[in-house]
């Protein structure tokens, strides 16, 4: 499926400026003899732009480290996406995510990625430069999450009876929380039996710590605030409709590969805290078509 909008290279801008940020850090990371994960379009997708944001919106400590949060982040996803063997998935706001193109996927995986227009078209563009092939069927879901997207999913083909994998990797915590539980809540009622979701959040003592101020004020100055934390993702997730199967921090077990140590289980409110949360729907499961 093609978007068809007037211009595929105007700059990204706001939220979807971010984009170009990790996908540097994705480029970065792929360049590395230990690299967590290769992802061979990263850099066509940054550009300049996107290196030049890497150092932007990095702390002075990330910048100096290479910020191991979001390489690990993306091996998580990474290892949830394969460990759920999906045949139905949803990116939300999936930005400039390649998974579709360098990730291993079971026959007849279709791969919803929702997003802003302008966001998703920049990105097939890109990627049609590259001469890029997905390993699945991608339906792109020109929607914004603050709008009514769960009726452009619908629209593109979305299936409620067939269970469901859902991830949403660096975005609700540029969301109000009350938005933010609300996507969850969506996706819980669009999801049948035996779906699954990952998502990361973000603690409070982030908006607390003076070393964290810069990049605070350089993403709101973008038009992209952090507008949410919670020190109780369970509770943020109970409500919602999901089941909380697991929640790790970057360095703990299961989440470190080696890059990170885990930070000490006391005083959440004064440390840089993220959550990788993974949950799912109870039930048995909806048999996948053959």
């Amino acid at each position: 499926m093609s978007l068809d909008v007037a211009s595929q290279e105007a700059p990204l801008h706001g939220v979807a400026r971010t984009a170009l940020w990790t996908a540097a850090a994705r480029a970065r990371e792929s360049r590395r003899p230990d690299r967590l994960f290769s992802d061979p379009f990263a850099a066509g997708l940054a550009g300049d732009e996107g290196v030049a944001c890497l150092s932007y919106f990095h702390t002075p400590r990330a910048a100096a480290d290479g910020n191991p949060v979001l390489p690990i982040r993306t091996r998580w996803f990474d290892d949830f996406l394969a460990a759920a063997h999906g045949t139905q998935m949803v990116g939300l706001g999936v930005g400039l995510d390649t998974r579709a193109h360098r990730l291993s996927w079971p026959a007849g995986a279709e791969l919803y990625e929702v997003d802003q227009p302008h966001v998703l078209a920049y990105k097939e563009e890109r990627l049609r430069r590259a001469g890029a092939l997905p390993r699945c069927r991608v339906r792109p879901v020109a929607a914004d999450l603050r709008d009514d997207w769960v009726a452009a999913l619908l629209a593109a083909g979305f299936d409620p009876a067939r269970p469901t994998v859902w991830f949403a990797e660096g975005v609700l915590f540029y969301l109000p929380e009350k938005p933010a539980a609300r996507i969850l809540t969506e996706a819980a009622r669009l999801s049948a039996p035996a779906s699954r979701i990952a998502f990361d959040l973000v603690g409070t003592g982030v908006f607390r710590l003076p070393y964290m101020r810069t990049l605070l004020d350089r993403l709101a100055a973008a038009g992209s605030p952090w507008r949410f934390g919670t020190d109780d993702p369970a509770a943020f997730t109970a409500g919602t409709g999901w089941r909380v199967d697991r929640i790790v921090e970057p360095g703990a077990p299961g989440a470190a590969y080696g890059r990170w140590p885990a930070l000490p289980p006391a005083g959440p409110a004064n440390l840089p805290r993220s959550y990788l949360v993974a949950a799912s729907r109870p039930g048995p499961a909806t048999a996948e078509p053959r």
